[in-house]
Parts: structure tokens; C-alpha cells; sequence
């Protein structure tokens, strides 16, 4: 049934929305002015504070304030309401506050508002920013919830929420039945989750007619969602402002020096406005910066002082958006040049970027099924984000971009949208959170772009591998409890796998800093040997994976009998060690640990330093990492994976880099195929515990190589008896039902 919806006014300049038949006033003008003079905020009963009325005519300049009457009409009237907009045109802020005065408005009867991001900044910053533009108390009535971090209440109205947590939380409410609207934001990324939610919450709409879905993207994906989703009501916003564009097609072959021939030039010119950069990766980044740092000393201080700031869109790190004090100070003393790389448009928000540097490349990840491994490849960035890195320029003057590539190379080189990271990522993680929905009814998930067949594929084989499917390729009971855990399958598995082998504390641990960032500082140049120094202290023997429980030990030490958090800070410092890691690794170990009491798993008396706990850390590290395993094969430090013909070196921070003893088999957490082919966070195994452990139907699809033809001859040296116990799993899982397992609903 249509809703029929009229505006009453809940201040001077602000209107909201109300269905006819829930109107209080009921055309009482007295009791519509009396609402008025009282200026009370709907969503806590409390008057509005003059910052709100501040703050409402920041929003009502804002390109989407225009188009309010228009969507709110559409989603009185319609279930799926789309929304495209340009970058920084205020529909990732607005439009929740909208859906939340709809909510209001029906008293709640359906719940409330929740909108995903792809980034975690995005999301904690749009909760902070949309909390102060509601005049509401941050974590009570707007909130947020990211990975290891809930910001929410149960009475929250509007939660900001990554999307991966909103995938996640449909595996204890699959119909989502406490939102009574969701908003897709940036759906443009096409992140994994985002593709998920977008075809599994087909068949939720269907099942709840009441629910609203809101979808927020850049006009790139609009045919091809409208086609995705059918005939539903579109609701368009342009940002409109100069943009001068400058090709510089002869700095493509010299891109890194000519960035920085321009951001010198650009802060001599004496122009006002701060400098985005977008670099190919975070090697360049990190390279840029100790440039850009010394060289910038050397400028004249009459021109201001010249900030660097990194940002790294795969971390959580704080968005670039200054307060209103800092922005007034940094546009008469400072110029800030923000160094980032792809994916961190959605990260920049300040009105004062007047200059953006683009290389119009990119470093990404690719997975191959075939070999398990990532392959980093350099190419070209597609027109639609060459376009929103365009839009991000301050609107209150005419912006400059610099494109470090020709007009000809971005009509024929850059393909016309990002690329589906469903088609180039690994799918074991998805596959598992799928079979978990379907023993709730959801298992079919209409893909606006299917994945590889030969991605599925190896995704079953490994849950297979690692035991989470049962002989009719649904969920064993090990697949049920892994799918508890946030992490990685192999991770989860190696969790559970800790339970028998008594090391549940220390593979929380592992589980918690390998997760967390890395722990390391970036260094600058000439600090290596200091460095390293501090850092021996933390080595151990058995591998980077205890190397690892050392330094969050010291850390944990630290932090308990330390005066301050500065204290804290000042020995990360000292150690060369990431203070903002470990503290994330501290949030992630306590929520690992409490998933661990909330499903009753067994949990030892942490013994660590122990040579029988190492052997059972060890046991458990095998058990989910049994697919990582590489062999040195001419005692020089080359390594050789035993499921493919890779040949990698130690990552320089392994343990065993440093000390210069390489171990013959290491289980390895990381592999990337790129210029340095490096295995990272490895420890020494034994052939003999690797075949104590591996799933013999694993070994017996291994590819042949010398490596498993020294495998055979440890298994004959086996008992007789463990020999008997293998030969009988390979007749109970032998290849031809594996296969026939290996199939998604």
C-alpha cells in the first residue's frame, strides 16, 4: 500500500516528513507553532543547541539539500529508492538523517536506520559528523559498529556500520528485523560484502515488505544497478564546479619525480589550498614522503610550512578533515600535501583540497585460485574513479587537477569502471558466510556480477580441506563454530585446532597481532640498524609466529605497569614498534577471547615458553596452514611452496632473515607474487608434524615435486599404525567425492 506522507516544519528552516494518519496536529496550526517555539529535537526531547542551526546551514548548502522533497516522496511511495550523486555531494550524510526522520515518523514500528561503508574511517567519521549535525549524544542515538569496535546502543536510531558487520550480523537475524531501513552507501567500490548484501537482500525485501532499501552510488554504476534492481524510482545529484584539468602526458615515464616537481611548484607559487596526491601504492607513499618531509625543510619558511600526511586507505587511520580551528590555522600557516592511494577518495574531506595529483596507476592485489596466492600487478585506474578523484576538489573556488598521463590514455587505457573484487579476490571467507546463511533459507545470492567459477571452486575445496563441510557439502559443525569467528577460515580453524592442543591463549595471540596492522614502524632512512637492534630482543627461535606472542607480551607488560598512555607511546617508540597496532591487537585478542567463552570452547592455562607448548602451537598453526608450506631447496634461502612451482625468499623482518639461519620447512602466513617474492610471518615446521597433521586427501592432490617425494619417505618411516589411520581417511575422502562435495548451492 502507497504512503501518503505531508511536511510539517520541526524548526525555521529545517522540514521533516510525517505519514497522514501518524500527524499529531492533525492541521492544527496553533499546535504546529507551539512544536516551533518549543525547538525541541524529535530524536531526544531535548532543545536544539545553537551549533545545530550552525550546522543546518552547512547542510542546506550542501548539492543534495535540493533534491530532500524529491527522495523523501520516493521513499514514502516505493521499497528500493537509488540515489546517484558525485563525491562530497552529501548523500552519505543526508540521506540517513532523512530515512531516520521516516523512522521517527512511524514511530519505529520497523526499526531503525543503518548504512554500511566499505572503510572503517568513513563509517566512525560519518557517525561522529551526522551525530553532531542531529545535536545527539554519539553512541546512543548515532552510533557505529566496525570490525572489534561497537559504538551502539539498543536504542540507537541510525548506526553506521562497515559492510562486512552488517553481512556478519545477518547470520544471528538473517531477515535483518531490526532495521526498517538500509542503506547501501558507495556501492560503487564493489567490495565483496557490498555485492552480498546487494543480492541476498533481494530476497529479504521479498520477505519483508516494509523494508526499505536506500542505494548510494556515483552516477558510473547507475544503468547497471538499475538493470540489477529493475524499474525503482532514481533520485539524481550533480555537483557542479570548475575543474581545470592539466594532461601531462610526458610525466607518465618519470611520474615520481614529476610529483614532486609539481607539489614544490604549486607551494612556491604561493597559491592558497592543500595538495592531494594519488600514488600507485603504499610503497610509493611511504617513498614520497621521506622525499617530500626532507626536501620540504630546505623551502622557504615565508611560504608556509608544508605538512606531509600519509594516508593509508587499507588501515584505520584518521580521515583528512580537520576541526574548524585547525583549518583556519592550516590555510594561513600551512599547506597540507595528503599522500594516498587507491581507494582513498572516499577518505578525503576538506573544502581547503584546491590541487590533486593523479598517476592514473595502480598496484593491486589478484588473487589466483590455481597457485592460492596474490599477485600484485600494476595498471591503469578506470575512468570512473579518475572522475570521483576529479570531484573531490574544493567547491568554494575552481580546483586544478594534474593528470600525469594523456587524454588518449584515459579514453583507451582506462576501462570505463573499477574493477568487481568479487572477480579478483579470494572467495573461501564469502563461501563460508554463504553455507552459514543457507540453514537459514538464504543460500541463493543473485550476483549483479558472478564470480570465477574456478574461484568457487578452490573456495569449497579448501573448506573441504579444513573440514567445515560435511559429506553433502553443507556446514559440518567445525564449519558452524569457524564462521563465529571474524577472521580468515584458516585462522579460525587453527583457533579451534588450539583447543586440543592446549594453546588457546597464545593462538588467540597470534591470531589477534597477525590480524591487527603490522606492529612495525615505517623507518626512516638510517634508522634500519637501531632498529633491528631493538627488535632482536623480541626474536624466538621456533619463528615470526612466537616472535609475535614476545611482542605482545612486552607490550601487554608494559601497558599494565605504566603511569600513562604516554609511557606506553614513548616504549613503542623506543622499540621501533606501531603503538596504534598493538593496541588494535589488544581489542581484537579480548573480543576473540570472549566469541571463545560465548560458545564454551575449552581453554588451557597459557604455558608458553614451554618446548611442549611450542610442538602444540605448532599442531595448531598446522591445522588450518597446512596449504602454506614451503621447502628450501638449495640451502640458500630460496623456497619453493609445496602446492605450486613459486620460489620465494624470508621477508628481510623474519626472524630467520635477521639471524641469517634459514630453516628447510617453514608454514608461512602470507604469499604475494610481485618483484620481491616474499613469504612473511613464517616459523620452522617438521616434515614429520606436517604429515602427523596434513588431511591426507590434501596430500594426495598435491602436484608431484621433490618436496613431497621426500614427504613419502617420512610417511613410510611413520608407525605402521599411523600409516593404517591415513590410508583409511584417503578411502573415506577419496578425490571423486571431494568433488562431489564440491558444489554451491
Amino acid at each position: 500500500m502507497e504512503e501518503q506522507g505531508l511536511r510539517c516544519p520541526g524548526s525555521a528552516s529545517e522540514k521533516r516528513y510525517f505519514p497522514e494518519s501518524l500527524d499529531s496536529s492533525d492541521g492544527d496550526e496553533e499546535g504546529v507553532l507551539a512544536c516551533e517555539d518549543l525547538e525541541l529535537n524529535p530524536f531526544d526531547g531535548l532543545p536544539y543547541s545553537s551549533r545545530y542551526y550552525k550546522l543546518l546551514k552547512e547542510r542546506e548548502d550542501l548539492p543534495i539539500w535540493k533534491e530532500k522533497y524529491s527522495f523523501m516522496e520516493n521513499l514514502l511511495q516505493n521499497q528500493i529508492v537509488i540515489v546517484s550523486g558525485d563525491a562530497r555531494c552529501g548523500k552519505s550524510s543526508q540521506v540517513p538523517q532523512w530515512c531516520a526522520e521516516y523512522c521517527l515518523s512511524i514511530h519505529y514500528q520497523h526499526g531503525g536506520v543503518v548504512c554500511t561503508q566499505v572503510h572503517k574511517p568513513t563509517a566512525v567519521q560519518l557517525a561522529l559528523r551526522v551525530a553532531d549535525e542531529m545535536d545527539v549524544n554519539i553512541g546512543h542515538e548515532v552510533g557505529y559498529v566496525i570490525p572489534f569496535e561497537n559504538c551502539c546502543t539498543s536504542e540507537t536510531i541510525l548506526r553506521y556500520c562497515t559492510d562486512d558487520m552488517l553481512q556478519r550480523e545477518m547470520m544471528s537475524s538473517p531477515f535483518l528485523g531490526s532495521y526498517g531501513v538500509i542503506i547501501l552507501d558507495d556501492v560503487h567500490e564493489r567490495s565483496i560484502a557490498t555485492d552480498v548484501l546487494l543480492g541476498l537482500l533481494k530476497d529479504v525485501l521479498l520477505a519483508r515488505p516494509e523494508l526499505k532499501l536506500i542505494i548510494n552510488s556515483s552516477p558510473h554504476l547507475i544503468s547497471k544497478l538499475s538493470s540489477y534492481y529493475g524499474n525503482v524510482p532514481l533520485v539524481e545529484v550533480r555537483k557542479q564546479h570548475p575543474v581545470e584539468v592539466v594532461y601531462l602526458s610526458g610525466a607518465q615515464k618519470e611520474s615520481f619525480e614529476s610529483i614532486l616537481r609539481l607539489i614544490f611548484e604549486i607551494h612556491q607559487s604561493g597559491e592558497k589550498g592543500d595538495i592531494v596526491v594519488f600514488l600507485a601504492c603504499e610503497h610509493d607513499i611511504e617513498k614520497a614522503y621521506e622525499i617530500v618531509c626532507q626536501e620540504g625543510s630546505n623551502l622557504n619558511p615565508d611560504l608556509g610550512e608544508l605538512v606531509v600526511i600519509p594516508l593509508y586507505p587499507k588501515e584505520k587511520c584518521a580521515l583528512f578533515k580537520p576541526n574548524d580551528e585547525t583549518e583556519k590555522r592550516c590555510q594561513v600557516y600551512q599547506r597540507r600535501v595528503v599522500l594516498t592511494a587507491s581507494s582513498g577518495e572516499s577518505l578525503i574531506w576538506s573544502n581547503t583540497v584546491k590541487f590533486v595529483i593523479d598517476v592514473g596507476v595502480e598496484r593491486r592485489k589478484v588473487y589466483n585460485p590455481r597457485i592460492r596466492a596474490d599477485s600484485l600487478i600494476t595498471q591503469p585506474i578506470s575512468q570512473s574513479q579518475a572522475e570521483i578523484r576529479k570531484q573531490i576538489l574544493g567547491s568554494s573556488s575552481s580546483g586544478k587537477l594534474f593528470c600525469l598521463y594523456s587524454e588518449e590514455f584515459a579514453s583507451k587505457d582506462m576501462r570505463p569502471l573499477k574493477p568487481v573484487e568479487m572477480q579478483e579476490a579470494n572467495l573461501t571467507s564469502m563461501v563460508l558466510f554463504l553455507k552459514r546463511i543457507d540453514i537459514a533459507g538464504l543460500g541463493h545470492c543473485d550476483f549483479m556480477n558472478r564470480p570465477a567459477p574456478e574461484s568457487l571452486m578452490q573456495a569449497l575445496e579448501d573448506l573441504d580441506y579444513l573440514a567445515a563441510l560435511d559429506n553433502d557439502g553443507n556446514l559440518s559443525e567445525f564449519g558452524i563454530i569457524m564462521s563465529e569467528f571474524p577472521l580468515d577460515p584458516q585462522l579460525s580453524k587453527s583457533i579451534l585446532a588450539s583447543c586440543e592442543f592446549d594453546c588457546v591463549e597464545e593462538m588467540l595471540t597470534i591470531a589477534a597481532m597477525v590480524t591487527a596492522p603490522n606492529c612495525f614502524s615505517n623507518l626512516p632512512h638510517g634508522a634500519e640498524e637501531a632498529a633491528l637492534t631493538c627488535w632482536k630482543t623480541f626474536l624466538h627461535p621456533e619463528g615470526d609466529h612466537f616472535t609475535l606472542i614476545n611482542i605482545y607480551k612486552a607490550y601487554q607488560d608494559i601497558a599494565l605497569n605504566s603511569a600513562s598512555e604516554n609511557c606506553v607511546e614513548k616504549w613503542c617508540h623506543d622499540y621501533f614498534l606501531n603503538c596504534c597496532a598493538l593496541r588494535m591487537a589488544d581489542i581484537i585478542r579480548a573480543e576473540l577471547l570472549e566469541i571463545v567463552k560465548r560458545i564454551e570452547l575449552p581453554c588451557a592455562e597459557p604455558a608458553f615458553g614451554s618446548k611442549e607448548n611450542a610442538l602444540n602451537i605448532k599442531k595448531a598453526l598446522l591445522s588450518g596452514y597446512f596449504m602454506q608450506i614451503a621447502r628450501d631447496v638449495d640451502g640458500s634461502g630460496n623456497y619453493l611452496m609445496l602446492t605450486h612451482k613459486q620460489v620465494a625468499q624470508l621477508h628481510p623482518l623474519s626472524g630467520y632473515s635477521i639471524t641469517k639461519k634459514m630453516p628447510e620447512w617453514v608454514l608461512f602466513h602470507k604469499f604475494s607474487i610481485s618483484e620481491n617474492n616474499y613469504i612473511r610471518i613464517t616459523s620452522e615446521i617438521s616434515p614429520e608434524l606436517f604429515m602427523q597433521l596434513v588431511p591426507p586427501y590434501y596430500f594426495s592432490n598435491l602436484p608431484p615435486s621433490e618436496s613431497k617425494d621426500i614427504l613419502h619417505q617420512v610417511m613410510d618411516h611413520l608407525s605402521p599404525l599411523s600409516t593404517m589411520k591415513k590410508e583409511q581417511k584417503m578411502c573415506e575422502k577419496c578425490p571423486e567425492t571431494t568433488e562431489q562435495r564440491c558444489t554451491i548451492q
